[in-house]
């Protein structure tokens, strides 16, 4: 976002904060789900997101027209966060919608939080994506652009149904529309890291030849949130193929110590002789 919309966005998200913090999580979960169905009517209707963001208009009147349009549909909370949001400046139309889905997401970690899930919903959306990565077929029925969204939702619901929480069920609908325009798989990644910043915390990728220890796991931990002055939270992905040791993704910073790469690189010195 430019600086427009970044401030726009800052400002209803502190909003958002203050009403999350005297709501019950179903509450808060309930206008998130408001919020992210208007997120969806905006992503559809690119002319309404042209009006609500224009700059000629008048911010009171770009939420007068969206309360006009709204009032009686969503619920009262949802709407009051929507016209704060609506009213700010925006320097793109793309760039509403982005605020108006990362708010929705906001609020469905808020009501996490508040019901003290949020460690659970960050594992449950991380194994969902490993699970997904891991099945070819389930991966292409997920991410199947000419199959109805509704359809997909249902089967990623039916695959959580029992195993999940209901805001972990619902971020994966987020991320099968492609939150922030990304795809399934970056959009479930992005959703983690939220989840994780939530809680103060760094995400760092570790790809291993076998499973970490309890131990071993958490010195790891403990060395990383010594370097990036936070906790760290470790998302193991097991893959035979690296042949033995470890490699760590944490941001853009790559730490890669596997024999695999120590292989591949002996063999391109050998072959530059």
């Amino acid at each position: 976002m430019q600086a427009a919309s970044r401030e726009s966005y800052r400002a209803a998200n502190e909003r958002l904060a203050t009403y999350a913090r005297g709501a019950q999580p179903e509450a808060v979960a309930a206008t998130a789900d408001d919020l992210l169905a208007v997120a969806g009517l905006l992503g559809r209707e690119p002319r309404l997101r042209r009006a609500l963001s224009d700059p000629a208009r008048d911010g009171a009147d770009r939420a007068g027209l969206l309360g006009d349009m709204l009032r009686g549909k969503l619920g009262a909370d949802a709407l009051d966060l929507l016209a704060g949001l609506v009213a700010g400046r925006w320097s793109a139309p793309s760039e509403l919608l982005d605020g108006v889905e990362r708010l929705g997401v906001e609020a469905l970690l808020a009501s996490a939080d508040a019901a003290g899930e949020l460690g659970e919903v960050e594992d449950e959306l991380f194994r969902f994506g490993q699970l997904v990565a891991g099945q070819q077929a389930l991966s292409s029925a997920l991410t199947d652009p000419t199959a109805p969204a509704g359809q997909r939702a249902i089967l990623a619901r039916d695959l959580l149904a029992g195993k999940a929480r209901p805001v972990t069920v619902r971020l994966v609908e987020v991320a099968l529309g492609g939150f922030g325009g990304r795809s399934f798989a970056g959009a479930l990644t992005r959703l983690v890291e939220l989840v994780a910043d939530r809680r103060d915390r760094q995400v760092a990728y570790v790809t291993v030849a076998a499973p970490l220890t309890d131990e071993e796991e958490g010195r790891l931990a403990a060395r990383l949130a010594a370097i990036y002055g936070r906790e760290v939270s470790v998302k193991q992905t097991v893959d035979p193929e690296i042949l033995g040791g470890v490699r760590v993704r944490v941001g853009s910073d790559l730490y890669d110590g596997t024999v695999l790469r120590r292989l591949n690189e002996t063999r391109n010195a050998l072959a530059k002789r």
